[in-house]
């Protein structure tokens, strides 16, 4: 076996794909000399044609498999120091449909798909304002966080278990952890990709690890001392690094394992407005975007975290408020304070869809897909709804009442199916999931 995998290994075939995609890939985030010198290195061409992202495809899925066959001898403590007991099935996620391509259809009115009907519960309440929700990748668990400092964590399975009219097992509570350790109000959230920890950015200009497959566990067990007030956090897929979207117009890069920042050497400029309202990974981590107050989104290479685009102005002069990308990396869907939630094209920076009819001038909302990329959600801040578009023709195919008291400032889908959650100014969370 050893011996077939040297032939392989020595196949000239193998050593010319590998550099065709080296170089495409420099070429193509715009690090030119680099390119060049590999090009003329190898000997092979400039202009040589590859997809796009395809070698960080190919390298997330190799690193996800060697992380796998590892984690089946190792104890995952072994791969993470995270100090966390990570259940086999956490992280799993299902096979999802294919990503929507918005480029090869154009705006169609009459062919928009309809919105399923969704049932809503009131699942718990903060002592102050639900201030913002995240699902696990796996879709298995919801965490939330609050002004009162507090976050709470659910669990989808005993949240749909609450919500079955028949219920005979009793009261469920679907809160199955509560954590207290800030000391300001908590802006963001998110899930590590594998291991059980749950990281939260605050007012305090903390970042702060918890280990919730400890059922006792209230506090934090690491924490990262920001220079800033930090508005946003976003784990990369591997797990090894995380961003810091803060008060600083510059995202904040970390190595969780050394808790090293990295600041880009190749930043615009960037005015006194530039805090940053959100963070987030493309799906291979290859990217990431972020939406500031200044009104601006900005791309940065996920690798040497070099700014490689910047659309001033996406939202007007009022703030950009999030910006997420599509799964196959190619858009990002924006929300601003203008009322606007509008798609971009990565590789040209072009408007490619706006969508229209929800106000939204206030609250740090953000706009969201749903699990399969066919519909926009977001919040109209003036009618206290949630508004749905067919992703696709930009169309409205959905006003529902928000069931809030008080216009509801954040909204969170699950990633694996027709379920989403809302949290309000007036301190409740609310589920939501498609009607049977």
């Amino acid at each position: 076996m050893e011996s077939g995998l040297e032939e392989v290994l020595q196949d000239g075939n193998l050593y010319r794909q590998v550099n065709s995609l080296i170089v495409a890939h420099l070429r193509d985030n715009n690090l030119n000399q680099a390119a060049s010198a590999v090009a003329s290195a190898t000997m092979t061409p400039l202009n040589v044609e590859a997809p796009t992202n395809k070698l960080l495809e190919l390298v997330a899925k190799g690193l996800a498999v060697e992380k796998n066959e590892t984690v089946g001898g190792v104890p995952s403590s072994a791969l993470y120091d995270l100090g966390a007991s990570v259940p086999v099935a956490y992280g799993a996620i299902p096979a999802r449909a294919a990503a929507i391509d918005f480029s090869a259809v154009q705006d169609t009115k009459g062919s928009s798909k309809t919105f399923p009907k969704h049932e809503t519960r009131h699942l718990s309440e903060h002592k102050n304002v639900a201030r913002c929700a995240r699902f696990s990748p796996d879709g298995r668990y919801i965490a939330t966080g609050s002004s009162d400092t507090s976050i709470k964590l659910f669990e989808v399975t005993k949240i749909k278990q609450m919500m079955l009219p028949d219920s005979r097992e009793g009261p469920v509570r679907p809160v199955i952890r509560t954590f207290y350790d800030h000391i300001q109000p908590i802006n963001d959230l998110d899930f590590h990709p594998q291991s059980t920890i749950l990281i939260s950015g605050a007012k305090d200009h903390t970042i702060k690890f918890f280990d919730f497959s400890k059922m006792t566990a209230k506090r934090a067990f690491r924490v990262i001392q920001d220079t800033h007030n930090v508005r946003s956090v976003s784990f990369h897929p591997s797990g090894d690094f995380l961003l810091a979207g803060t008060d600083h117009p510059i995202p904040h890069l970390y190595d969780i394992n050394s808790f090293q920042c990295y600041l880009s050497s190749n930043v615009p400029e960037i005015g006194v407005s530039g805090a940053i309202n959100q963070v987030r990974y493309s799906a291979t981590g290859g990217m990431y975007a972020t939406a500031s107050k200044d009104g601006a989104i900005r791309l940065w290479d996920g690798i040497n975290a070099n700014c490689v685009r910047s659309i001033v102005g996406a939202h007007g002069t009022t703030e950009a408020t999030s910006a997420i990308f599509t799964k196959d990396e190619r858009f990002i869907l924006s929300c601003g304070k203008d009322s606007s939630v509008k798609l971009w094209e990565v590789g040209s920076g072009r408007l490619v869809k706006q969508y229209f009819g929800a106000t939204h001038t206030q609250l740090r909302c953000q706009a969201v897909f749903n699990d399969t990329e066919e519909f926009v959600l977001s919040i109209d801040e003036q009618n206290n709804e949630i508004v749905t578009w067919d992703a696709l023709t930009a169309e409205k195919v959905a006003r529902w009442p928000s069931n809030h008291v008080g216009a509801p400032r954040w909204l969170e889908h699950s990633p694996i199916e027709a379920a989403f959650v809302s949290c309000g100014t007036d301190r409740s969370i609310r589920y939501w999931k498609e009607t049977v």
